[in-house]
């Protein structure tokens, strides 16, 4: 018959859903925890439970070797044969230590361990059971607020359920019911271990698995699912049997199932629309109630789409807050660029002004030498437009183009846009080479170098002129 501890134990296992064994283990490691403490040694102990009698007895355990290296866990073979005659290598000898001088301290101890491992074997048999039901739909009673969090009763453990995972515009009473999802299992938590949600966007898809028979059986399949708890939820669907109308089978007869599900969100908008493997046409129908006019895909690679609307349907595409565009882009896995039809056309017709106006040649920005202008069109740079939009880094890559020489490019280039476009009064710079000083001649120099070749060249012009109009005389003369 078994002792009344062991009993205790059943009893126990029973409602912590563990097994006898692990308690009776726990009680054997806190009685040698206990006796270690009290002997202060460090003999090799070993515990043992008796069903019978419940006694737990501690015992030091001796291996028997042939060279003997640890006195106080060893013994040889010859002295193992004094104790016990068939005693051979690898004999485990075993002798008792007294249980019964352990005071209360030890008592204390071994109490501590019990509880220790009793609660270390529960948290694993919960993190066992629940690990592998993450996303299930299950039914919970609240039973407790914790700050801003609730603990909920699940039946065999409690769950949390955490502030972000809960609507916002539902408010929770004690002992009320609520379905949840199993959102993860924490075994380091201090808590619960089982985090519960009613913000997930599986709750959505699990309440109409329950609801709709056709997603249940396969039919039917909840192909993506974006989610804002609270506010509105888009579902795309997609149908196995062509006879069968996903969102119509999804909405049901005068919208009942779908208005049940409505319901247990507390009113929160649920939007349902056709999944498409084509992303231009899922895009289209994920933007609904509004309609497009077009979607373009602007860079395969990093999912970026450009959706064009009418100016009528601009807002109802990008919803309160942005929360249609939002959801949609979740719902696809694309990011979505939203433009209206007039933004587009004006956007086209900059496109094009930039293509057709006339580029600024260099020549016109004054305050810039010769060479400068001829290292900026070796490297490429033809226009005083393309100059202006050069970063200092981009231009100081350009060989023999140094800092003092980028600074007064963008000083000229300043000068020209705010006199309106046109050139300032000339007033050159001498070329920077790097490593070199800057030297700037004074205004009086600068013109006075610009005019001599001005006036060489009338001068010329005028003695020209004079040789033609003598010979025209001589020529009527004959």
């Amino acid at each position: 018959m078994a002792s009344l501890l062991y009993q205790q134990i059943e009893m126990l296992s029973r409602e912590k859903h563990i097994e006898p064994e692990v308690v009776v283990s726990a009680i054997e490691d806190a009685m040698v925890v206990a006796a270690r403490k009290y002997y202060k040694t460090e003999e090799d102990l070993r515990g043992r439970f008796n069903q019978e009698t419940g006694q737990v007895d501690v015992y030091s355990v001796i291996t028997v070797v042939e060279e003997v290296t640890d006195p106080k866990r060893e013994i040889s073979v010859s002295d193992a044969k004094k104790k016990n005659p068939d005693a051979e290598v690898g004999t485990e000898i075993l002798t008792s230590k007294p249980t019964d001088v352990l005071g209360r301290i030890a008592a204390q101890t071994a109490k501590q361990v019990i509880l220790q491992k009793v609660r270390e074997a529960e948290r694993d048999t919960i993190f066992n059971e629940y690990h592998n039901r993450v996303g299930e739909l299950v039914t919970v009673i609240v039973k407790r607020a914790e700050g801003p969090d609730l603990i909920v009763d699940m039946g065999r453990t409690e769950a949390r359920l955490p502030k972000r995972e809960q609507s916002k515009l539902e408010t929770y009473n004690i002992g009320e019911r609520l379905r949840v999802v199993i959102k993860m299992v924490d075994r380091a938590a201090k808590g619960p271990q089982v985090i519960v949600s009613r913000a997930d966007s599986a709750l959505v898809q699990r309440l109409f698995e329950m609801e709709v028979p056709e997603i249940y059986d396969g039919t039917v399949q909840i192909r993506a699912a974006a989610r804002e708890a609270g506010e509105r939820t888009k579902v795309a669907v997609l149908s196995r049997d062509k006879d069968v109308d996903p969102v119509g089978a999804c909405v049901g007869m005068k919208g009942m199932r779908v208005q049940s599900i409505i319901r247990e969100l507390r009113g929160e908008k649920i939007d349902i629309i056709p999944y498409n493997e084509e992303t231009v046409a899922f895009a289209q129908k994920a933007l609904s109630p509004a309609k497009v006019t077009r979607v373009q895909i602007t860079d395969p690679e990093s999912h970026k789409l450009e959706v064009i609307v009418e100016d009528s349907q601009l807002s109802l595409a990008i919803g309160k807050k942005g929360q249609n565009v939002r959801l949609a882009s979740k719902l696809i896995g694309w990011d979505i660029d939203i433009k209206s039809e007039e933004e587009k056309r004006r956007e086209i017709e900059d496109q094009m002004t930039a293509l057709t106006a006339p580029a600024t040649p260099l020549t016109a920005l004054a305050g810039v030498g010769p060479k400068t202008i001829e290292k900026l069109e070796e490297a490429g740079i033809t226009s005083l437009e393309k100059l202006a939009s050069m970063t200092p880094e981009q231009l100081m890559e350009i060989p023999g183009i140094g800092e003092k020489m980028v600074d007064k490019i963008y000083q000229a280039v300043n000068r020209f846009y705010e006199g309106g476009g046109e050139a300032a009064p000339v007033t050159e710079v001498a070329d920077i080479e790097e490593g070199s000083e800057s030297v700037v001649p004074s205004t009086e120099t600068a013109e006075a170098a610009e005019e001599t070749p001005a006036e060489g060249s009338a001068n010329e012009a005028a003695a020209a002129e004079s040789e033609n109009s003598s010979e025209g005389k001589e020529e009527s003369n004959s």
